[in-house]
C-alpha cells in the first residue's frame, strides 16, 4: 500500500458497549488522523485515537442527522486531500444498515485505499446480552434482520414477508412505526407471539420491555421505550430468564444420563 494514497477505514463500533469492539478496529483507531463518528458509536472509543487526531461528530441515527450523507461524503474527500488515515466509525457493523457502500463508492472514485473492519451488530448482540437467542433447536431454524422504516419513512415491505415466517424477526429503526408494524404481524395470526424491545442495549442506559404482538406497543409507551431500540419478535423471547419455565428448559435440553 502506497503511503501517499489516502486510506478510508470503515469501522464497526459495535452495539454500544465500548468493550465490544475488535482489536483490529482499535489498531486502526490508534493510527487515525481523522475520525468521522456516528451517534451510535460510543465516544469513549475516541480515546484510542492519537493526539492531534481530528474527531468530528456526523450524526447518522434515526431522528439524529447532524450531517446529510452527501455532506459526509464531501468531508471524506476533503480530508483525503490532506490526511492519509481517515476513519468512518459507525455503530454496529458498517454493512448492516450502515450506508457503507455509498462511502466506499465515493472513496473508490477518488482513488483511495479502502478497508472495512466488521463490527458486532446490535441485531445480534443486544438480544444475546439479554440471553435471548435468535435461533434455538426445537423452536426455530432461522432469523430475519430487517429495518422497520425505509428511506422515505414508510414501513419496509419486507415486514409483511417476515411476519408470515416462523423465523425470529429482529427489527431495527422500528419505534416510530411500532404500532403499524405490530398490526402487520396481527394480520398473519401472530397476536400472541412474544416480543421484546431493548433500548440502548449493552450500555448502562439499557431498558427492556417484554410483551406480545397485541400489547407491546402499549407496554413500550408506558415504559417510555424509544430509539435506539432493537425489536425481537418470535417464540425465542420466551427463553428470556424472566419468562423461562423449568419444564421448557427440560424439553429443550434433555437430561443427561450417567
Amino acid at each position: 500500500m502506497k503511503l501517499s494514497v489516502p486510506s478510508l477505514y470503515l469501522i464497526g463500533a459495535g452495539p454500544g458497549d465500548p468493550d465490544l469492539i475488535t482489536l483490529k478496529a482499535i489498531k486502526a483507531l490508534r493510527k487515525a488522523e481523522v475520525v468521522l463518528y456516528d451517534a451510535l458509536a460510543n465516544e469513549s472509543l475516541l480515546d484510542y485515537t492519537p493526539p492531534g487526531c481530528i474527531r468530528q461528530f456526523v450524526g447518522k441515527r434515526y431522528g439524529c442527522h447532524a450531517l446529510s450523507q452527501e455532506e459526509i461524503n464531501r468531508l471524506i474527500l476533503e480530508h483525503a486531500g490532506t490526511y492519509r488515515h481517515i476513519v468512518r466509525l459507525k455503530g454496529g457493523d458498517p454493512f448492516v444498515f450502515g450506508r457503507a457502500m455509498e462511502e466506499i463508492s465515493i472513496a473508490k472514485a477518488a482513488g483511495m485505499n479502502i478497508e472495512l473492519i466488521p463490527g458486532i451488530s446490535s441485531a445480534l448482540a443486544v438480544p444475546a446480552t439479554q440471553l435471548i437467542p435468535l435461533t434455538c433447536r426445537g423452536i426455530n431454524e432461522s432469523f430475519w434482520v430487517t429495518t422497520g422504516t425505509t428511506r422515505s419513512g414508510e414501513i419496509s415491505a419486507d415486514i409483511q414477508w417476515a411476519a408470515q415466517s416462523s423465523a425470529t424477526v429482529v427489527i431495527l429503526m422500528a419505534m416510530s412505526k411500532l404500532e403499524a408494524i405490530m398490526e402487520t404481524f396481527e394480520r398473519y395470526d401472530k397476536k400472541d407471539t412474544p416480543v421484546a424491545i431493548i433500548q440502548s442495549g449493552t450500555t448502562a442506559a439499557e431498558k427492556m420491555v417484554i410483551g406480545t404482538v397485541k400489547d407491546i406497543f402499549f407496554k413500550a409507551q408506558y415504559a417510555g421505550i424509544s430509539n435506539p431500540a432493537v425489536v425481537v419478535v418470535g417464540e425465542v423471547v420466551k427463553l428470556h430468564p424472566s419468562l423461562l419455565k423449568d419444564e421448557l428448559m427440560h424439553r429443550l435440553i434433555p437430561a443427561t444420563t450417567g
